[in-house]
């Protein structure tokens, strides 16, 4: 009996995890709706405009995929979108053909930097904070 109460508390705590991430997501692409980027689209313009620590704004695809909570094939997709927009750039790495580099353009820092207080609010209207 003892295991089938842990495993229904488990059930339920994982069920209220989904719940907050569907909630926070909808939440965010409705805030975000307007400025034609959904909650996936920001978490990628935003992990590309953190990931210049030495001004190479350059980021392998491949680094990105275990930080989105994306495929590989869907991350590559969305990438595809957003380069047709203008917000990203995709090169080849020069020491490893297979390697695809993304970084944002200047639409898409400018983008982010508009949207960013943006999703920081719906975050926290989602999360209560």
């Amino acid at each position: 009996m003892a295991g089938t109460t842990d495993e229904a508390r488990l059930e339920e705590r994982w069920r209220d995890i989904l719940a907050v991430h569907a909630r926070t997501q909808g939440e965010i692409d409705r805030a975000l709706h307007p400025y034609g980027v959904g909650a996936s689209d920001f978490e990628v313009l935003d992990l590309l405009a953190s990931a210049a620590p030495a001004r190479d704004e350059r980021c392998r695809v491949q680094n990105l995929v275990g930080r989105v909570h994306l495929s590989q094939s869907a991350l590559s997709r969305l990438i595809a979108r957003l380069e047709r927009h203008g917000l990203v750039e995709r090169s080849t790495c020069p020491t490893d053909r297979r390697g695809v580099y993304v970084q944002l353009t200047a639409r898409g820092r400018d983008l982010h930097a508009e949207t960013l207080p943006v999703q920081r609010a719906a975050l926290a209207r989602a999360l209560g904070d």
